[in-house]
Order: C-alpha cells, then sequence, then structure tokens
C-alpha cells in the first residue's frame, strides 16, 4: 500500500493506494508533512484532485478499490452518479437504492465513504435541504457545495 500527503484548501490531505486502485482519500485534521515524491500509483489522483480544487475537473477517472461490505459498495457506486454542483437528500438516495426503509443504513453507508472526494458524499443533505453530518466536518461540506455551485458569490467591494 502507498501514501501521500497533499495539502489541499481544505487541509491536509492522505491519499492510500495500490495498483488495484485508490483505497481511500482522508481529510485529515492535524498537520502533516506533505509527501516530496508522490508514488507512480498515486500521481493520476494527486493530478485530478489538485484540478478539481482549481476549478478544471468536475468528474475523476481513476481506478477505485475502497474496502466495505457490498451494501457499502453498493451506496458508494449510487453516489457517484451524483453529478457535479447538484444535492440529493438521503430520502432521494434509499429511494434510488429501492428501499425507501433504508435511509438511515444509506446515510451510515455515507458517512463511511473511504474516498473523500472522488465518491462525492458531501453531496448528500438532508430532506429540508440542511446540511447534516459530514465526517469531514460541516465547515468542509459547505465549502465543498459553494465550490461546486453554478452560483458563484460575488464580492460587492
Amino acid at each position: 500500500m502507498e501514501s501521500c500527503i497533499i495539502n489541499s484548501p481544505l487541509g491536509y490531505t492522505k491519499i492510500d493506494g495500490d495498483i488495484d486502485g485508490i483505497h481511500s482519500i482522508t481529510v485529515l485534521n492535524s498537520e502533516e508533512k506533505v509527501t516530496d515524491i508522490i508514488p507512480v500509483e498515486l500521481e493520476d489522483c494527486v493530478t485530478q484532485l489538485n484540478e478539481y480544487f482549481k476549478g478544471k475537473r468536475k468528474q475523476f477517472d481513476l481506478k477505485l478499490n475502497p474496502q466495505g461490505t457490498e451494501f457499502q459498495k453498493k451506496v458508494w457506486k449510487q453516489l457517484e452518479q451524483i453529478p457535479y454542483g447538484k444535492t440529493f437528500s438521503y430520502l432521494e438516495l434509499s429511494k434510488q437504492l429501492g428501499d425507501v426503509k433504508a435511509i438511515r443504513a444509506v446515510a451510515n453507508a455515507n458517512g463511511k465513504n473511504p474516498l473523500w472526494i472522488i465518491v462525492p458524499c458531501h453531496r448528500v443533505i438532508g430532506t429540508d435541504g440542511s446540511l447534516t453530518g459530514y465526517a469531514g466536518g460541516l465547515h468542509r461540506k459547505q465549502w465543498l457545495l459553494e465550490h461546486e455551485s453554478p452560483y458563484k458569490q460575488q464580492s460587492l467591494f
């Protein structure tokens, strides 16, 4: 397993993966030493994340290999279908997965998503439009949604 740490607008980010794909991308809540030499298996991921943060990428094209249960993987696959700049509620996601009663299980799987940003769990909100729990912190979720919004707030001064 290869690892690297990069700095992003939302903090230090750890990427783990190997020849079989990216296993996890995690935003860290502490200052870390940025990796000097990115392992070849992680180079595409670092490049695509940097493009995303610069506003030059809306879709990722990476080989992914997250570890989880079959149900979690099913939820994460569905998350990948949420378009850039759009949001879905947990209820809508449950309906798409075929079981409206599975809303808590869907929310739980969403919270265990190991592929920060690439599998866009930040695009899932409450039915009432509220920002709900986010492993990376609600301030990061809000930043990501604003970053992806087609309606940019302009400064008056």
